[in-house]
């Protein structure tokens, strides 16, 4: 059984400290791994990257074999059954539709000095995009990360998904053909980070980085940061539900497991003012969990991170669930926008009964890239912005000069940067020679 916590005790807040504390992510020491991993695929490249798949994959492969061809491609997506390719694609249709609304707007205006300043935005020019492989082999993440980077305006855009055993999921190839993706790789773990990051002889560096991955791929992402750039590190994946107790439990339920079925490291969530409510919710998880496909995962998860928290009122729960600044957060209630006023830190929010988080794992729009670990305080889901860079534009007159340069001046000799203030003070001598 999960945690049961209740506001008005004398022990809550240090139980719920206890709780934000919770160390979930099961990660062993890999950064010396890691660390080996990508020394050895900077200095041997293909030969390395080919001999770790066959390492960790059991797959042999040569360079000309890394990617998938044309006509394996289309072998495989001719198995997709028609049902989900229209799901695919409807989906692909919507997250496309919600990140174009995204796209920034360069800006430039005129001072009254007469100096012109602004801004533009810019694409990065390549992207690679980790997709997990085997059982945990994921569609709907090809199309989340790829979409914004195609909106973006991303010129190369590469996979790398690992293939254990040679297995493929024919959907993710699918979904990487909607999406408008150029290359994928058979290819995963920190080798795949490391090529992408630094390059082979078949396999062109990127600029940016980004999809979930295990242990060892948070770890390379880690590492190859600065050298490229990275989405997030993300963890174990958590719903967090405010409920009135007006709903239905088994639906609430549902959600909870939702998250759970995920990893027995993820945790759910329900802060409610209805202790009976949260009791009956309880029970259908655990009814729901004696036939639950899934269950060896979800049940750990709920039983050992997962947790029902009564409160004195709905404004008690949105204080307490900004605390935790969940990664999903559902607000099944009679009023969700305005109990949505009082949430400062979410990754996503989903808004009344009929907003099952899973809608916004598929098909929603809003990207399901999102934050973990609390890092909803400080960050926000994949977007757009993410595959773009903003470069500022200045350009004086000679008269913007002459009103603004003075100050420079004086602040470059404040910081003794004397060739600093002599370039603003050659100009200013000229003009004034010019005048005179």
């Amino acid at each position: 059984m999960p945690q049961f916590l209740d506001t008005t005790t004398a022990d809550f807040e240090t139980r719920f400290a206890a709780l934000l504390g919770m160390k979930r992510e099961d990660s062993p020491d890999v950064d010396a791994i890691v660390a080996d991993i990508i020394a050895d695929v900077r200095a041997r490249g293909d030969a390395a990257v080919i001999e770790l798949t066959a390492k960790f994959d059991k797959l042999a492969l040569k360079p000309e074999t890394l990617a998938f061809s044309e006509a394996e491609i289309a072998a495989e997506i001719a198995k997709v059954p028609a049902a989900e390719r229209a799901a695919l694609e409807l989906a692909a249709k919507r997250i496309r539709a919600y990140h174009e609304r995204q796209m920034p707007e360069d800006q430039s205006w005129t001072e009254p000095t007469g100096a012109m300043l602004g801004w533009r935005w810019t694409p990065v020019s390549a992207a690679g995009l980790y997709v997990p492989g085997g059982l945990a082999s994921y569609p709907s993440s090809v199309l989340m990360n790829a979409i914004p980077a195609k909106v973006a305006g991303v010129e190369r855009l590469v996979v790398v998904c690992p293939t254990p055993g040679g297995v493929v999921n024919p959907l993710v190839l699918l979904a990487a053909q909607i999406a408008g993706v150029d290359t994928v790789y058979r290819i995963g773990g920190a080798q795949a980070v490391a090529a992408l990051a630094y390059g082979t002889d078949t396999i062109a560096p990127v600029d940016k980085i980004t999809g979930p991955g295990n242990a060892f791929v948070a770890a390379a992402k880690r590492r190859v940061f600065g050298k490229v750039g990275i989405d997030m590190i993300a963890g174990p994946s958590e719903i967090l539900v405010i409920a009135d107790g007006t709903g239905d439990p088994d639906w609430i339920a549902l959600d909870l497991l939702s998250q759970a079925e995920h990893d027995e490291s993820a945790q759910s969530i329900l802060i409610t003012p209805d202790a009976g409510f949260g009791r009956a919710v309880a029970e259908a998880v655990e009814k729901r969990l004696e036939t639950l496909e899934r269950r060896a995962i979800a049940g750990p998860s709920w039983r050992d991170f997962g947790a029902v928290i009564v409160t004195r009122d709905l404004s008690e729960a949105a204080a307490l669930s900004n605390r935790v600044a969940p990664e999903h957060l559902e607000l099944c209630v009679a009023d969700p926008d305005a109990l949505s006023a009082e949430i400062t830190h979410a990754g996503a929010i989903f808004l009344g009964a009929y907003t099952p988080e899973a809608i916004g794992d598929y098909i929603g729009g809003p990207n399901h890239v999102l934050p973990t670990a609390r890092s909803a305080r400080f960050s926000s889901g994949l977007s757009v912005l993410d595959f773009l860079k903003r470069t500022t534009l200045a350009k004086m007159t000679p008269e913007a000069l002459k009103a603004i340069g003075p100050s420079a001046e004086v602040l470059a000799k404040s910081e003794s940067l004397e060739a600093h203030g002599l370039s603003v003070r050659a100009r200013l001598d000229a003009l004034n020679e010019g005048e005179g």
